[in-house]
């Protein structure tokens, strides 16, 4: 009686692997590996249509020329953190709703926790200027605003840039420009 077990052929398992390949495609990530913990980069980009890669602390230079940024939030928009010595590799978070003008809802990944989504997520802008250039963000483990400040550079949004950045004025408009003829 033969007790070993059949291995599947080189075709069989190249099928297998294809399969495991594409559901985890189908998932809605591109190229995200299986067994790795879910990043904020690839859920940005992948919730945004803002297509930058790399480490979120370079995503904010990336934009420039690129796409439009500034310092108020709008819904789709990338908030995107600076590094410090608790974020190295900063971070990145996309505006789900505005509540007010100091708060906001982040849907983000890889923040309470490795590879764990956090639809919904409050921020509040906490600078002293009201610039969102400081913000604390829910932090689930603990149930309620994190403890330390986070810095922001800034929003980056879905639009093309204009090469302006959105926080400069506005043009007067048609009316008071005066007679033209």
């Amino acid at each position: 009686m033969n007790n070993k077990i059949k291995m599947p052929g080189r075709p069989v398992l190249a099928r297998a692997m294809a399969l495991l390949f594409a559901v985890g495609l189908a998932g809605g990530l591109s190229g995200q590996a299986l067994a790795s913990p879910l990043q904020c980069v690839p859920y940005a980009r992948d919730h945004s249509g803002i297509d930058i890669h790399g480490n979120a602390w370079t995503w904010w230079e990336q934009a420039r020329g690129v796409y439009a940024r500034g310092s108020s939030p709008k819904i789709g928009a990338v908030m995107t953190m600076a590094p410090s010595q608790a974020m190295p590799l900063g971070h990145v978070a996309v505006v789900e709703k505005i509540v007010d003008s100091r708060h906001i809802l982040l849907d983000h990944a890889n923040w309470s926790g490795p590879g764990k989504i956090d639809r919904g997520a409050l921020a509040e802008d906490v600078s002293a200027a009201g610039d969102w250039s400081e913000v604390r963000v829910y932090y689930a483990p603990s149930g309620g605003l994190g403890s330390r400040t986070n810095p922001v550079f800034g929003f980056i949004y879905a639009e093309a840039s204009s090469m302006t950045e959105t926080t400069i004025a506005a043009a007067p408009a048609d009316d008071d420009m005066g007679d033209a003829g």
